[in-house]
């Protein structure tokens, strides 16, 4: 065969050879980043703080009742100057007091098999007072202490108390953090006690926040935002993915 012919054959399967082990390369890495890629751990974190309320709002309800609107009306009057001067006697100023305006009630005649007749028999106004205020301790004393206008012959219901942390919105960002942190520690651990080491983080999932009662264990899928208790704590859990080497 001639020394032309003969080399034009070769130069294609050098270059078809060169290609092959290239290729082989390039897929000997991709499968070494793919398998390293594959070897992760997962980790949960935790992060826990005990906060004080520091905000308060009370619900104080009152009634007045009566055969007719008029009178009904009239009894809430004759009420309302003695639950003002209780609020002022334990140092809420009346432009402290938020009050509503009253509003109406019809009581209806029922037969006998508990349908109403459509016959009003009586009537009630309510009015509510809201007081706020930063002293959360002054409002859980005046929670307690108000239930006093009932022996007065007055006819009041008092909600209880309902106490607030005002600086959460500050507190959520520093606690997720420290949960994320900790999520990162728990991973080291896991990766060390293995001969390995900690990658970077790949990815991170935020649980919801639990807003409890001091010691309490309660939980719920939704998040919990405690608001019955003026000493909380506030929990944070983050779940983290990394890369382990």
């Amino acid at each position: 065969m001639p020394e032309a012919n003969r080399n034009q054959l070769i130069a294609p399967a050098v270059v078809l050879a060169i290609a092959i082990l290239f290729s082989s390369v390039i897929f000997a890495k991709v499968q070494r980043d793919n398998k390293r890629d594959s070897q992760r751990i997962e980790a949960t974190g935790s992060a826990k703080r005990s906060i004080k309320s520091d905000y308060a709002i009370l619900h104080v309800r009152l009634t007045g009742n009566g055969e007719g609107m008029a009178d009904a009306y009239r009894d809430l009057q004759r009420q309302k100057p003695q639950v003002l001067a209780q609020l002022r006697a334990k140092g809420f100023a009346e432009s402290a007091i938020k009050v509503s305006a009253p509003q109406l009630i019809m009581n209806y005649e029922k037969n006998g098999n508990g349908f109403e007749t459509g016959r009003v028999i009586s009537y009630q106004y309510t009015q509510e007072f809201r007081l706020e205020s930063g002293d959360v301790y002054a409002i859980e004393k005046l929670s307690q202490e108000i239930t006093a206008l009932v022996e007065q012959g007055l006819v009041v219901v008092i909600d209880p108390p309902q106490y607030f942390y005002t600086k959460l919105a500050e507190l959520k960002i520093e606690i997720q953090a420290e949960a994320a942190a900790d999520a990162a520690l728990r991973a080291k651990r896991i990766a060390e006690a293995t001969g390995r080491t900690l990658g970077p983080l790949q990815a991170a999932r935020m649980g919801v926040l639990q807003i409890t009662p001091k010691n309490s264990n309660e939980i719920a899928d939704y998040g919990m935002n405690d608001v019955s208790s003026i000493e909380k704590e506030i929990t944070a859990v983050v779940n983290g993915e990394f890369i382990i080497n």
